[in-house]
């Protein structure tokens, strides 16, 4: 099958780079290349790309709104967006996340990390640049503040302690490869666990599961 994408990004030079990594590629294709959010939804939602690649500063509707629209959590059938961001912005990151995007990218990214994971989205998965996962997700750790947090929601079922393992290393930008290396299982065993989490927490997918793991503070913050 062909995956087939839709690029946002105001800037020309970007739109034309990605456009051309991607094509290149024997199973991806280019459907839309537009410079705006409000085009990006448009175009979206008519084409029915299987990913959406969003830069978040854009002119008019922004990559965050345009976010919410396509992969909300109102949305019926929401597409599969992937974030690229130069990462001036933590907060717009974070947004982006509560919004619905699957995946992560920095900018200065190796062509082979944005073929990647334009394929871990268009199979469901998610797929976010290690640097941009600690520096992130950091950010949701508990503050060690006297000001009382609004308490996480808690899982539907308690973790078994292997899950927590394992959401620990995701949290901290660890592909499924990565994971099972270092708890010493098989890759399908580590997709078991997170499709486990993912249940037990009502997630949507693994970007989900390491905002949960910051916010609660299963993972915590140097």
């Amino acid at each position: 099958m062909t995956i087939r994408v839709l690029i946002a990004d105001d800037q020309e030079m970007m739109r034309s780079a990605f456009r051309m990594i991607l094509d290149s590629q024997p199973d991806m294709e280019v459907v839309a290349a537009v410079g705006d959010g409000e085009a990006a939804v448009e175009q979206a939602r008519r084409l029915r790309p299987d990913v959406c690649l969003l830069d978040i500063r854009m002119p008019g509707l922004d990559g965050l709104e345009a976010t919410r629209l396509l992969a909300g959590s109102q949305v019926r059938d929401p597409l599969n967006v992937l974030i690229a961001t130069t990462f001036d912005l933590d907060e717009y990151v974070y947004r982006a996340l509560r919004n619905g995007a699957s995946g992560f990218l920095l900018k200065d990214m190796s062509p082979a990390l944005l073929v990647e994971a334009v394929r871990a989205a268009a199979n469901g998965a998610s797929l976010i640049s290690p640097a941009v996962t600690v520096r992130l997700l950091s950010h949701l750790a508990p503050r060690r503040t006297d000001e009382p947090e609004a308490p996480e929601q808690a899982p539907v079922e308690p973790l078994t302690e292997r899950e927590l393992a394992v959401v620990k290393l995701v949290a901290q930008g660890r592909t499924n490869d990565e994971v099972a290396t270092e708890l010493f299982v098989t890759l399908a065993t580590v997709k078991t666990h997170l499709a486990n989490v993912q249940r037990k927490l009502a997630v949507r997918n693994r970007v989900e599961i390491a905002a949960w793991a910051w916010r609660s503070g299963v993972v915590i913050s140097a």
